[in-house]
This record gives C-alpha cells, structure tokens and sequence, in this order.
C-alpha cells in the first residue's frame, strides 16, 4: 500500500506545473523514505530529477517500492480539478495499474476522488555523480526568470559567465545583443533578495536559452535558485521546495565557436 497526504496540495500543483512542458512521460519512484523522479526531457537534451521527502507530507506510507509510469499531462489535468487549498492524498495498491487521487476541501464538505491509469515506462535511472562545481550562484528565482525572458528573444543562445566580480548572462542574435550583469549582493538583509557566488575559477558557458525558459517555470517552488558550472559538465538549475525536497535541472552546455 502506498498512500501519500499533503495538506497544502497548491505545492503537488507547482511540482507538476514545473516539469509537465519538458517530460511527456516519467516514473515516480515511491520508497519508503520518499518519491523521485529522474528522467530525460523528450529531446533527450536535459534531465530533470525531482526529489519529495516522506517526512515533508502529512501523512506518508509506502510498504514496498513502487515504480509508477505516469503520463505528466494527465496527472496535470486532474489536479487541474483540484482547488488550490485542498488537501490531496495519493494512494495506490503494492502492484499498481491505477494512481487514486482524493481531493478534500479545507473545511471537509467536498471530497473528489480521480482514478489514473498507469502506464509502464521501461526508463533507466543515470548515475548522478556529485560534482564540485567551479561556480555556484544563488540569486532570486524570479530575477533569473525575468533575464531568461529578456534574453531569449535575442538569440538561441544565453551565455552565462561567473566571475568575482558577478554573473553576467548574454545574448546575441539578428537583431542584436543583450548583456544582463549582477553584481554580488554586498549586505544580506533578506537572504532570497541576495546574489551570492562561490567559485573557484571563472566559468563562460552557452546553454540553450529555451531550456532555461522551461526551467524557469519552477520559481513558483522557491524564492531562489542554485545555478552551478564547471567546464564541460552539464550546468544543474537547482529549486528547493519548501521542507520537503528539490527539484533539479541538469542541461549540457553548447559547444560554440570559439569566435562566438
């Protein structure tokens, strides 16, 4: 038996809202110590790796280990049924074909109940290495969402270097270019309105500016976002979600030319 109980079912929304555009399809890995997620964007370009903590729901119990294939637009379109106050509770029997979905209203006067068909997905989990980053930047999510927007009606491309002094993210394309620099924060009053860097050595990568658009999709999860880089690894987008996980976006960098 696997049941699962959130009481601030607004935050299963924002979860599912953040990763629906870049996974069509994707197995939630149910364990008793809670659920993940890995798997690669349709393209195969990024990856995407939620992780939700049985002690951060209200209620969590899962007696063996459960793999449930779930297409991401269907489970969209039953929390769509789902008000944001309501507390959601996920249950499933040890050898699944069906995910239930309750939905209770905060006062418990309406109860809906929605029933999925799971699907069997045949998706191998890639080894996540831990990695020393040469760069890590922790900035206001919204502030990154806005400079992803800006830039990426300039080029393909959004180019972000690191150094002491700040991050600078950049753009260039046919009707020209955009440079964004952040300066790092020099007093911290309020830690999620704070630029801050840690780096080791200076890092200028390109990424793929639409990617970092569907990531950015994420900010309703947290105040602040993690971007760390290192040469000729993949750049990981990093949200925390509030006392119960993260989710995390892993995207290759470009290989341009070097007169780019």
């Amino acid at each position: 038996m696997f049941e699962a109980r959130l009481t601030q079912g607004s935050l299963l929304k924002r979860v599912i809202d953040a990763i629906k555009d870049l996974l069509t399809e994707a197995s939630w890995d149910c364990e008793q110590t809670g659920i993940t997620l890995q798997a690669m964007d349709n393209s195969h370009v990024s990856l995407v790796y939620l992780n939700l903590r049985a002690d951060g729901f209200d209620r969590y119990r899962c007696d063996r280990n459960l793999s449930m294939g779930m297409n991401m637009s269907n489970v969209a379109k039953i929390l769509k049924c789902a008000s944001d106050k309501d507390v959601i509770t996920l249950k499933a029997q040890d050898d699944p074909d069906t995910l239930n979905f309750m939905f209770e209203s905060a006062n418990g006067e309406k109860v809906s109940d929605y029933e999925m068909k799971l699907m069997n997905l045949d998706q191998e989990h890639l080894g996540i290495p831990e990695t020393e980053y040469a760069c890590v930047v922790k900035m206001p999510s919204a502030e990154f969402r806005r400079i992803c927007s800006d830039l990426v009606q300039f080029g393909e491309s959004i180019v972000i270097s690191c150094t002491k002094e700040g991050v600078k993210f950049s753009s260039a394309g046919d009707i020209g270019t955009g440079n964004i620099k952040l300066a790092q924060t020099a007093n911290v009053d309020k830690e999620e309105e704070a630029v801050t860097i840690e780096m080791s050595e200076p890092v200028t990568l390109a990424f793929a500016g639409r990617y970092l658009m569907h990531f950015t999709k994420a900010t309703a999860l947290s105040p602040v976002v993690q971007l760390s880089l290192s040469h000729d690894i993949p750049l990981v987008v990093e949200y925390k979600i509030e006392d119960i996980g993260f989710v995390k976006y892993f995207l290759a960098p470009k290989i341009e030319d070097e007169d780019d």
